[in-house]
Order: C-alpha cells, then structure tokens, then sequence
C-alpha cells in the first residue's frame, strides 16, 4: 500500500509544498470521487469511496505539521509510543510547572492579560520546536525528531487548557 506522500506523487519530507499538495489532491479527488461513479457498479462505487476517503484522511495528515511529522516518524519505523513513553528532558519539564503554575495564577486571579501572555509563550514555543523538528526530520534524525513531537503534543494540549482557561472567564 502506498503512503501519503507517495499517493500525491511528493516527496516523503517535513519542508512540503502546501501549494503542490492541494493540487495533487485535487487531481486525486477529481479522479476518485463519487460523483464521477454515479453509473458505475456498486464495487466500482465502494472501491471510489474508499479511495476519496484514503485521499482525504492523507491530505489532513500531510496539511497538519504536526501530524505530518507524526506520520514521517513512524514512516520510518520510530514509533512514538505516545501512551508509554512520556519521557521528557528535565527543562520541559520544569517549563511545563512554570507555565502550570502561571495558569493556576491567571485564572485565580481572572486575569486576561496574564492568559494572554502565557498563550503567546506556548505559541512561540510550539513554532521554535515544530521548526526543529522539521530540521531533524528533513535530515533524516527521525528519533530525537520524535521526542520533539511528543513535546508538541504536551504544547498542545497545555494550550488547550489555556484556551478552557478563557473561556471560563468570559462565561
């Protein structure tokens, strides 16, 4: 079975040509959608299905940068062991109390500009490390690749806490 860089005919890199994959996705889609097998049989309909489907689910994969590091990763046989392998280096970690500490701070004190300014410090953490992993990926580190995109994911989902952090003061 082909890969998703490999069904829109692109290289298999972090660095991806957004603009080269919409267009091969929209070559696949125009190929493969169902609308072109109304009067096709109900295998060659299923079969379309499946393959608009496939195109769809590689193209959220390859558009996201996070999830197209995930997927160059275990394309290249490291498995990020998301559920097991919550080891970090010891300044995440002390960043990740930091930063905890301050969201128990801003939301005690119902303060916006606080929420705010922490947002913005995950915002940037989050491009300087999606920015490195796209380094170690693209020269083939695809190890210490994966331990940078488990860190995104921890970023992510503080962000998320963040952004509940807001929304509860606006309720």
């Amino acid at each position: 079975m082909q890969n998703h860089f490999d069904l829109f005919q692109l290289p298999a890199t972090f660095a991806l040509d957004m603009g080269a994959l919409d267009t091969a996705y929209l070559d696949v889609q125009g190929r493969v959608h169902p609308d072109r097998f109304i009067n096709a049989t109900d295998a060659e309909k299923r079969v379309a299905m499946q393959w608009a489907t496939r195109a769809n689910e590689a193209y959220q994969t390859l558009r996201n940068p996070q999830k197209r590091a995930q997927y160059l990763c275990e394309l290249n046989g490291v498995d990020l062991n998301t559920e097991s392998n919550t080891a970090m280096p010891m300044a995440f970690l002390m960043q990740q109390m930091e930063w905890r500490e301050a969201l128990g701070e801003a939301r005690a004190a119902k303060d916006s500009d606080a929420l705010d300014a922490l947002d913005e410090q995950v915002k940037q953490e989050r491009k300087s490390r999606l920015a490195l992993v796209g380094t170690q990926l693209d020269a083939g580190d695809f190890e210490t690749a994966a331990q940078g995109v488990r860190a995104l994911m921890f970023l992510d989902k503080f962000s998320e806490e963040v952004h509940y952090a807001f929304e509860a003061l606006e309720a």
